[in-house]
């Protein structure tokens, strides 16, 4: 069996523009969020929005995780997917996990709340989703697996070097070529969920960062709902928890 990469991610993490990526090396077969269906259409928490259900993709859990150990008999496999969607479930499955490289994204969560309550003002205290990112990466270091930590601020400043150390890390190789991508090319995969990705689906590659100009601030959105400063400290603590592991 090939490698199985898991980049666990929370919401507007730029998670998306890292699976970019790893789509154009061209050598992994990428899964979108796959565990999203069994959160959302399987034990349909909660509708969500933006979202056209592909009747194809498998939706139960356990099938969901076959068709993932399926695809690394060919090639290796890099999943991108969020931890609120199997915790605690998958802490009754290790030998799955134990079958996975484990990798965590997180993002200053004042910027991804933000950004998600802009495109779903129902968003729930769970699907902010940092919390399940230290439970999960808490578990596998109980368990001895010792997965690393990436900062989306540093891939920002530095996507070639952060990516390059990302594969040295995992056991790829380096690509130069993945760094660009054809802008409007959406991947097949994607469709059901195009709603959420407009930005890095009409980009090319990871920009600089960019100083905040007009549009919503973090303040503005509190003022129309008061609960989301709940959920930025809630979170807050989790999230530096995660980044004092980034390394």
């Amino acid at each position: 069996m090939h490698a199985i990469i898991a980049l666990w991610c929370h919401p507007r993490s730029m998670s998306t523009a890292i699976e970019r990526i790893m789509r154009a090396r061209g050598d992994c077969t990428c899964f979108h969020e796959p565990f999203l269906y069994d959160y959302y259409v399987n034990r349909a928490v909660r509708p969500l929005p933006h979202f056209d259900e592909e009747q194809t993709k498998p939706v139960r859990y356990e099938d969901i995780r076959q068709s993932i150990l399926d695809a690394a008999r060919d090639q290796t496999v890099f999943i991108k997917d969020m931890s609120y969607y199997i915790v605690p479930g998958l802490f009754d499955d290790p030998d799955f996990s134990d079958l996975l490289t484990n990798v965590f994204l997180i993002r200053d969560p004042e910027r991804s709340i933000l950004s998600y309550f802009k495109l779903d003002p129902d968003v729930s205290l769970e699907e902010i989703g940092l919390e399940a990112q230290w439970r999960h990466f808490q578990w596998l270091e109980e368990r001895g697996a010792h997965p690393f930590v990436i900062e989306a601020e540093a891939v920002q400043a530095d996507p070639q070097g952060i990516i390059a150390d990302f594969w040295q890390r995992v056991g790829l190789s380096h690509a130069p070529h993945a760094f660009e991508w054809q802008a409007d090319s959406l991947p097949e995969d994607w469709k059901d969920v195009a709603g959420w990705h407009d930005n890095v689906s009409g980009s090319k590659g990871i920009a600089p960062p960019k100083p905040q100009k007009g549009g919503m601030t973090f303040a503005d959105a509190v003022a129309k709902a008061p609960h989301l400063q709940d959920y930025l400290d809630h979170h807050r603590v989790f999230h530096e928890k995660l980044k004092a592991a980034a390394r």
